[in-house]
């Protein structure tokens, strides 16, 4: 039975990175045209929905979101959320109408295809040069200058398979607290489960989503940031452990 299980994680692996790849060769012309200016952003990030629902339909994941609050439309703010899969991109897509723009690891960009948009479309980050975090923080800056939100995973990195949510940094919340905008916390319950980075693991089901009640910034300072990176993070902490309990 067991070899049979890996076989099927293994296939199953490489399925997700041929839906991963199809729509991006289907939709190649369109997707070159979205990314000639950045005024177009909006109609890249449609697309970018599209990709992802297709790939989360293909994988057999059913998804299921709770809101607390809904984001207003044509408004900023900064989306963060736990981070455990590789289907986690896809899962915030699916999730969040309003435009938003990913921070992301710089290494993402090396996957072919799918690294060619993610480089020119998403804002990338090296997390070992004081140098590209600050950049980085410039041109979040600009994109939300230019009326989109921001999505942030505040762990940094992917936390291994035991730990259940590692401490945030402070980069989205001082972010939020320089343009004044909302945090929003989002809950994803099952997406370690689902596709974790574990390469023989994974299986089709439900992926539970909670969008839990913004947490305002008006009038915060930049002293505040890890008062509220903590109030964020108990937020998707105690919601990880109602999930786990269901």
């Amino acid at each position: 039975m067991i070899v049979f299980k890996y076989i099927f994680w293994f296939l199953y692996r490489i399925w997700f990175y041929i839906l991963v790849a199809l729509p991006i060769i289907i939709m190649f012309p369109l997707l070159i045209l979205s990314i000639l200016k950045e005024s177009w952003y909006p109609f890249f990030f449609k697309l970018a929905r599209i990709w992802a629902r297709f790939i989360l339909i293909g994988m057999g994941f059913k998804t299921k979101t709770i809101k607390e609050q809904y984001p207003e439309k044509n408004k900023s703010y900064m989306f963060i959320a736990n981070h455990t899969s590789m289907a986690d991109i896809m899962l915030m897509l699916v999730t969040v109408k309003n435009p938003f723009v990913f921070v992301g690891k710089a290494e993402l960009a090396k996957i072919p295809l799918f690294g060619f948009f993610y480089k020119r479309t998403c804002i990338l980050v090296d997390r070992n040069s004081p140098k590209s975090r600050q950049a980085v923080f410039l041109r979040a800056q600009k994109r939300l200058k230019q009326g989109l939100s921001v999505c942030i995973f505040p762990e940094g990195l992917v936390p291994e398979e035991h730990i259940l949510l590692t401490d945030f940094k402070d980069g989205a919340f001082r972010l939020a607290i320089n343009h004044q905008i909302p945090i929003v916390p989002i809950t994803f319950g099952d997406n370690k489960e689902r596709f974790s980075y574990t390469f023989f693991s994974g299986s089709p089901g439900k992926m539970r989503v909670k969008i839990h009640k913004f947490i305002k910034t008006e009038g915060l300072t930049k002293e505040d940031a890890k008062n509220i990176n903590e109030q964020s993070r108990a937020v998707i902490y105690n919601q990880l452990l109602a999930f786990g309990s269901k």
